[in-house]
């Protein structure tokens, strides 16, 4: 039924394996281009075409990335591969899927409101939680209760139901996520207490070494020299460890990530962290931290863009002004610390009206950043989008100190906006200030 030349790799005869076994929920985890989404979609369209008239559901976080890495993408591409003499038709308006046999394989975004409920409104056979990194325990549980279609295929002249199946994959993220305390460890990710139907959890790890007979060289070396923390994940396929002291966690930031900031935003603020480089060449200078914040009517804060660069002060003082001017901003806020007056300096070269604030910081920058990072986990503040070089940085930052490579420029301008947008709830408490007694000494004698 392949396409000629075609053949599956000896970990994706694996991973089918498990999916024919008696468990209902099944993780595919591992690092890049490992076939994990490629090979989950051949078992929905193999149980779609067992099946006459049964449902399959492909879903993601956002809608945007499914349909421009599954739809028009993976998918298409897998079909011409497993299935070249079967014909489909794609509905490009409902975005779904239509066999012969009648069955249907549905497509949506979880970020779309109005079109999740839509297909939320279904029963189907199978579901598949694409990047599931990405998408919180609530939303899983929610969308594991469309598992429930009856369906019915045939094999030897008898008549049998469909096994529901719930398959989930991702490139692991850290070992906080649910995904991992619910089928790594197999405890529930609320009560931390052990799951009453282990058995029903299963996990196979796919990594791009498995599929390397597709793969360029060249591919595989990259991924092998990429920092620790990336290689682990992209191409070791390994979940991270949270450390105890970490003020981010990789469950924090997925939460806040949001397809758009509300439209009127009421106030919006550009943050800059100065290096002191002097230009491209100077390697072993950091880069200047440049973000925009903005302050949404709902009271939470938005980070709508990271600026951040290594140029020459005339070149990112254009940046800082063009954003300003782009983004209708109220403010720029800049470090003083480093060379005294010369952010401001620079951005009043770059244009002279732009209201501007310094920002002494008196403290390390891991203690000013830990009552933004207790802001963000009560979801005060919202990621508009993938943000990878902050977010790397955010995974970093510990009570101990920062843990990456270079200076978290990103970093220090993230606090300095927020800050600057809640003043009051950023503020580190101090303790009051405890006499000491001392007791009276008795004199003797």
């Amino acid at each position: 039924m392949a396409a000629p030349g075609f053949a599956l790799t000896t970990r994706q005869h694996d991973a089918i394996e498990h999916f024919a076994g008696d468990a209902m929920f099944i993780l595919l985890f591992g690092g890049s281009r490992s076939t994990k989404t490629f090979t989950a979609l051949r078992n929905v369209v193999t149980r779609a075409l067992m099946a006459p008239g049964s449902r399959h559901a492909v879903l993601r976080f956002r809608l945007a990335h499914i349909k421009s890495s599954v739809v028009y993408d993976t998918f298409p591409k897998m079909m011409k591969l497993c299935f070249p003499g079967v014909p489909f038709t794609l509905n490009k308006q409902d975005l779904f899927v239509k066999f012969p046999n009648g069955s249907e394989v549905w497509f949506g975004g979880l970020d779309d409101k109005a079109r999740t409920e839509k297909i939320l409104g279904n029963e189907y056979a199978t579901i598949f939680l694409n990047e599931c990194s990405q998408i919180g325990y609530p939303a899983f549980l929610i969308v594991q209760t469309r598992l429930a279609q009856k369906v019915y295929y045939e094999r030897n002249g008898k008549q049998y139901e469909m096994r529901l199946k719930f398959i989930c994959d991702e490139n692991p993220p850290s070992k906080g996520h649910w995904s991992h305390k619910l089928f790594i460890d197999k405890k529930d990710p609320d009560t931390n207490r052990p799951i009453k139907n282990p058995e029903d959890y299963e996990y196979i790890q796919m990594n791009p070494a498995d599929n390397a007979a597709n793969l360029s060289p060249a591919y595989l070396k990259i991924l092998d020299n990429m920092p620790k923390r990336q290689r682990e994940r992209f191409y070791l396929g390994q979940f991270g460890s949270d450390n105890e002291n970490a003020l981010w966690t990789q469950e924090i930031i997925e939460k806040s990530k949001v397809n758009e900031a509300p439209e009127n935003l009421l106030r919006i603020v550009i943050a800059v962290d100065p290096s002191g480089t002097k230009g491209d060449e100077d390697t072993r200078s950091d880069d200047i931290g440049i973000l925009v914040v903005g302050l949404g009517v709902d009271g939470n804060a938005y980070v709508l863009e990271d600026l951040t660069l290594n140029v020459a002060p005339a070149k990112w003082g254009k940046v800082v002004s063009d954003a300003y001017e782009r983004h209708e901003a109220d403010r720029v806020v800049g470090e003083v610390n480093y060379g005294g007056a010369m952010v401001e300096f620079v951005i009043k070269q770059a244009n002279p009206v732009i209201s501007y604030k310094g920002v002494h910081a008196s403290r390390s920058k891991m203690i000013r950043a830990e009552p933004v990072s207790a802001l963000h986990e009560t979801g005060k503040i919202k990621l508009v989008g993938d943000f990878p070089d902050l977010e790397d940085e955010l995974l970093n930052s510990t009570t101990s100190g920062y843990m990456g490579g270079r200076s978290p420029n990103r970093l220090d301008a993230f606090v300095f906006a927020v800050v600057e947008l809640f003043p009051a709830m950023t503020r580190k408490k101090k303790e009051k200030f405890q006499p000491i007694v001392v007791p009276q000494l008795r004199r003797i004698g």
